[in-house]
C-alpha cells in the first residue's frame, strides 16, 4: 500500500517536494486514482492500467472513453470521469499554446495543429481545416467519425462545411488508430474524388494529411495530390 511507502516515496508527497516533472505517469495517475483495492495500492492500479492500454503509456489512455475507464477493478465512475478529465485538460492546453489563427505554410503547419487533437482517438475522426485566401485557419470542423478503421465521409458534407465557412481552400485530415499514417487504396481514392469536387467549386484541397502516433504522411508531399 501507498501509506507502508516512506514518505518521500509517496506520490503526493513526492510531488510537493520535488514538483510534478520528478514522477512518473503511474505517480500522477495514483495521484487521480487517490485509493486502490484492498489488495493492490492506487500506484498499483494506476501500472495496470498504464500496461492495459499498450507500452505507449499515456498515449493509449488519451482517447478511452469514461464509460470503458469505470469498468476496470479499482477505478468505477468516478475515478474514470477524473482521469478523462485531466487528460482532456492535458489535450486542450497543449491546444491553447497555438495562436488562435494559426497560418498554414506547409504541412508541418497542419501536423503541428491537429496531432495533439487526433493521435489518441481510438476511431477514425475526418476533420476538414478551413482556410482563408491568405491561408489563416478559419476552423476545424469534424464531419465524419468512423470504425475502428474506417471513415465513411460524405464529400457534400465536407463542401457544405466549406462553404459555411467561406473558405478558400482546405486541407484534409484524419488519423489511423493504429498509430501508422500510411494511406490506404481508399484514402488516395476519396482524396482525389474530394480534390475533383473542389475543383468544380473552386474550393481549392491543398492536402490530404493522415495523422498516426507521433507520426504522419502528406499526400501532397507523396505526389498524389
Amino acid at each position: 500500500m501507498i501509506k507502508e511507502l516512506p514518505a518521500d516515496a509517496r506520490p503526493r508527497e513526492k510531488l510537493l517536494a520535488r514538483g510534478p516533472q520528478s514522477l512518473s505517469d503511474a505517480e500522477l495517475l495514483a495521484i487521480l486514482i487517490r485509493t486502490g483495492t484492498p489488495r493492490d495500492s492506487a500506484l498499483r492500479v494506476a501500472e495496470r492500467l498504464l500496461l492495459k492500454y499498450g507500452e505507449s503509456g499515456l498515449t493509449g489512455l488519451g482517447g478511452v472513453s469514461a464509460r470503458e475507464l469505470s469498468r476496470i477493478k479499482g477505478i468505477g465512475a468516478v475515478k474514470a470521469v477524473t482521469i478523462v478529465a485531466a487528460l482532456e485538460l492535458g489535450k486542450r492546453l497543449a491546444a491553447s499554446s497555438r495562436p488562435l489563427r494559426p497560418v498554414i505554410k506547409s504541412p508541418v503547419d497542419v501536423a503541428n495543429l491537429m496531432m495533439e487533437r487526433l493521435r489518441y482517438e481510438v476511431r477514425e475522426h475526418f476533420v476538414v481545416v478551413m482556410l482563408s485566401t491568405k491561408n489563416h485557419v478559419l476552423g476545424a470542423p469534424v464531419v465524419s467519425v468512423g470504425s475502428l478503421n474506417a471513415s465513411l465521409v460524405d464529400p457534400k458534407e465536407v463542401f457544405r462545411q466549406a462553404l459555411e465557412y467561406s473558405a478558400a481552400a482546405v486541407v484534409l485530415v484524419h488519423n489511423h488508430p493504429s498509430g501508422d499514417p500510411s494511406p490506404s487504396p481508399e484514402d488516395i481514392a476519396l482524396t482525389k474524388r474530394l480534390v475533383q469536387g473542389g475543383q468544380i467549386l473552386e474550393i481549392t484541397v491543398l492536402d490530404h494529411l493522415i495523422i498516426g502516433d507521433g507520426k504522419y504522411v502528406s499526400l501532397k508531399e507523396k505526389g498524389i495530390i
